[in-house]
């Protein structure tokens, strides 16, 4: 009777030992830059590869010049398969095992949504300004 009490009492405590680990992507970036050796590179490889999906992301569609340029410096470099340059997207991805043309096509298709949309632009006056500090209005692209 001992010995089962304490064989059911063994299989509650290890139940907790097979639950699976939930982690956010930050919980799961943040330990996949810290693996290796090279820390610093490898942080410094994923802090750009971010920047340009960041700066693709959001100015996909832009119409003013200076967001324009901005998104095309980010698009030139995400398009180009150069690997003479150490911090190249290609060889980024490489060092952090992302498939390059993978995370292209996804990238075009937030391009291909922007454009037929339209780029949305928010307009507010100062606060106080009544109905018209809440107004939101489109430009259309034409």
């Amino acid at each position: 009777m001992k010995d089962r009490d304490t064989a059911e009492g063994s299989d509650e405590r290890g139940a907790g030992l097979f639950v699976p680990d939930t982690m956010l992507p930050s919980q799961y970036f943040d330990r996949m830059a810290r693996r290796t050796e090279y820390e610093g590179e490898r942080r410094l490889m994923i802090a750009v590869l971010e920047d340009a999906v960041d700066v693709y992301r959001k100015l996909a569609g832009a119409r003013d010049a200076r967001r324009q340029q901005l998104f095309r410096d980010a698009e030139e470099w995400i398009e180009s398969d150069d690997r003479a340059w150490i911090f190249s997207f290609q060889n980024i991805c490489d060092v952090l095992a992302i498939e390059a043309e993978y995370l292209r096509r996804g990238l075009r298709a937030i391009k291909e949504q922007a454009e037929a949309r339209g780029h949305v632009v928010v307009l507010r006056t100062e606060q106080g300004g009544g109905q018209e500090g809440n107004d939101l209005r489109e430009a259309n692209a034409s």
